[in-house]
């Protein structure tokens, strides 16, 4: 149990690897949705209390960032757990309630210590927040989310992501507390390199 614990929390700390300029570079470099727009990926775990902690902070970008930024949420999978989370996470997308119940999973997980890992305790959640139980688990056994869910167990090593929560800018800069100096100064980083990224183009 303690080597559990010990591997979830290696993964939850961001990259020990040392950057310059409070990013590193993503090698190689990967594709965005949308060329017209600056891309800004957050990796997750609902399960991180580093990730529960940087949330108001990126609840409060969001409501600031540039309009050429397209902002994308990505639960990573590094185990069993950490793919029943993202599953909660891509079941809410499919079912259009991400901004209804996404600051209330980290709640829960976190707070109110429940294990949210099973489909009926996710049914029960989500019920909560006002979806039926027949539209939740036709959602959730969909293959729309079960697609979402092959393509996030293969993000992590696409962008060199160690753990989180790591930001995304462009396909081309990795952003973590380690690499910023600390969580705080991370929202900053990407911003400049927003910045950058917007005067390139």
């Amino acid at each position: 149990m303690l080597k559990k614990i010990a591997f979830i929390g290696l993964f939850c700390f961001a990259s020990l690897v040392k950057a310059e300029g409070g990013y590193e570079a993503v090698s190689p470099a990967q594709p965005v949705q949308n060329p017209d727009k600056i891309e800004v990926i957050e990796f997750f775990w609902y399960g991180c209390p580093h990730c529960y902690s940087l949330e108001p902070s990126m609840a409060a970008w969001l409501k600031t960032k540039p309009a050429n930024v397209e902002f994308i949420r990505q639960p990573a999978v590094f185990s069993e757990l950490w793919g029943k989370h993202a599953k909660a996470f891509f079941t809410a997308e499919a079912l259009g309630v991400t901004e209804k119940v996404h600051a209330d999973l980290f709640d829960a997980i976190q707070n109110k210590k429940q294990k949210l890992t099973s489909e009926d305790e996710l049914a029960k959640f989500f019920a909560a927040h006002g979806v039926k139980d027949e539209d939740f688990r036709a959602a959730y056994g969909s293959f729309l989310v079960d697609a979402k869910m092959r393509q996030a167990e293969t993000m992590g090593a696409r962008y060199g992501i160690t753990g989180v929560p790591a930001i995304i800018v462009n396909g081309k800069y990795r952003v973590t507390a380690t690499t910023a100096k600390s969580q705080d100064n991370m929202i900053a980083v990407t911003n400049q390199l927003i910045q950058q990224e917007t005067g390139a183009k």
